[in-house]
């Protein structure tokens, strides 16, 4: 038995499942979970000592790679002067200025622990500035396990939801409309019917939580034009494409401006930190200024905020963005080609340090599509690149990383392993 078989056996006996998050146990991918025992740089070492490249980078927190130096300097000393005060400190204000500097729709901004955190809270926000109980989100979009978004769609495209965890009692569940993502004619009929009602729109700009799916233009559109004509709000969650997909984030890079944005992965730099902000006559209702209650005593923890900065700090570097992009477009090409080699049907996309692979001859633009991708071919794929020292999400349905310092020749090697994959799929 391995390392991480023998702490697979020890960890189910008392945590559910032996993971404390559930695609941890890689029950979509079979197989047993690696246990690592450290990181550096674009690599991750299991219990067993193997190496891997890794695109998962904690699931996109890590833009600068595994136990960055500086990052880790900056941690050290904020740890050196007490880990947590549960009262204000400069550090706090320093990002939260920041966070309104780099992203122009946020005039006020709240520090949170975690992107649940930030999510359910700039929902109870928009509801509590409208008045109204309704929220939109998007099948496949995932916003975090609070009971309003573990909710799926029902019978039809246009629906009221439907729980889709126990435990979210059915009368929550039915406050969420479940719409398809890139679905603008379907988003103009639910308004035209209960638009009154909506208090908002949640939506990942970019979808990573069903692998990475583009927006289309019309869809991100017809959102903003919606949510300004009715009164609703229109929540960005950026806690994946924040400072991911570039340093304006999604709504930078397609120009679009929303109520409240949501933000968590990358603000932290590896730490639990999550943000969330918009306008201020909108953030002037969460208390202590107004009567929308929310708080925490981890809230705006220096450690977290100490990292949080220092990443800030880096990814605005000169060029910092496109030669990420450029890595990552590297990563997808060079796997498209691979896989036309040796004819397996396979595709890829990404946008900014984000990436999508699929075992589909297109990628996907709904979730329809996405599920209907060959999953078995993925799980085969995935288990033969991580014997090969390649790791990636253990699920078809996740998008992938690349970071900083991923180097031209760790990408050539991924696509050299992949490319025997390949060859070994098609025989």
């Amino acid at each position: 038995m391995t390392r991480n078989e023998e702490l697979f056996s020890r960890a189910q006996k008392t945590i559910p499942g032996g993971v404390n998050s559930p695609v941890r146990a890689f029950r979509s991918v079979g197989g047993t979970p690696r246990f690592f025992t450290r990181g550096e740089g674009a690599y991750v070492w299991d219990a067993d000592g193997k190496r891997y490249i890794d695109y998962v980078g904690s699931w996109g927190p890590l833009i600068l790679g595994h136990a960055d130096p500086d990052v880790v300097k900056a941690v050290q000393q904020a740890a050196a002067k007490g880990l947590s005060f549960g009262a204000p400190t400069e550090a706090e204000v320093d990002l939260a200025e920041l966070l309104v500097k780099l992203v122009p729709s946020m005039d006020m901004v709240r520090l949170v622990s975690s992107g649940t955190e930030a999510t359910m809270s700039a929902i109870r926000l928009a509801r509590g500035f409208t008045g109204r109980d309704m929220i939109v989100k998007f099948e496949g979009c995932y916003h975090g396990h609070a009971d309003s978004l573990l909710v799926k769609a029902g019978s039809g495209a246009l629906t009221f939801g439907n729980p889709s965890s126990q435990g979210v009692p059915p009368d929550i569940a039915r406050h969420t409309l479940v719409l398809d993502y890139n679905a603008p004619h379907e988003l103009a009929r639910i308004f035209h019917e209960h638009g009154r009602d909506i208090a908002c729109i949640i939506v990942e700009p970019v979808a990573g939580n069903m692998n990475l799916i583009a927006p289309r233009r019309d869809f991100l559109d017809a959102m903003r034009k919606l949510c300004s004509q009715y009164g609703s709000v229109l929540i960005f969650d950026e806690v994946m494409t924040g400072f991911r997909v570039g340093l304006g984030s999604a709504q930078g890079l397609y120009g679009l401006t929303p109520d409240l944005s949501t933000f968590g992965k990358v603000v932290g730099g590896g730490m639990p930190l999550g943000a969330f902000g918009g306008r201020r006559e909108i953030m002037e209702k969460i208390a202590p200024l107004g009567p929308v209650y929310q708080a925490g005593t981890l809230s705006g923890n220096p450690l977290s905020v100490a990292a949080g900065l220092e990443t800030l700090r880096k990814v605005q570097a000169p060029g910092f963005y496109d030669m990420l992009a450029r890595k990552t477009q590297a990563l997808v090409t060079g796997l498209q080609a691979a896989a036309k080699r040796k004819g397996v049907t396979f595709s890829a996309q990404s946008i900014g340090g984000m990436f999508g692979l699929y075992f589909a001859a297109e990628p996907p633009a709904t979730y329809a599509e996405v599920m209907s991708s060959d999953k078995d071919a993925f799980n085969c794929f995935f288990h033969a690149l991580l014997e090969k020292g390649v790791y990636l999400a253990p699920s078809a349905f996740e998008a992938g990383f690349v970071s900083a310092v991923h180097t031209d020749a760790d990408i050539a090697a991924t696509v050299a392993a992949a490319e025997a994959v390949f060859a070994d799929m098609k025989g």
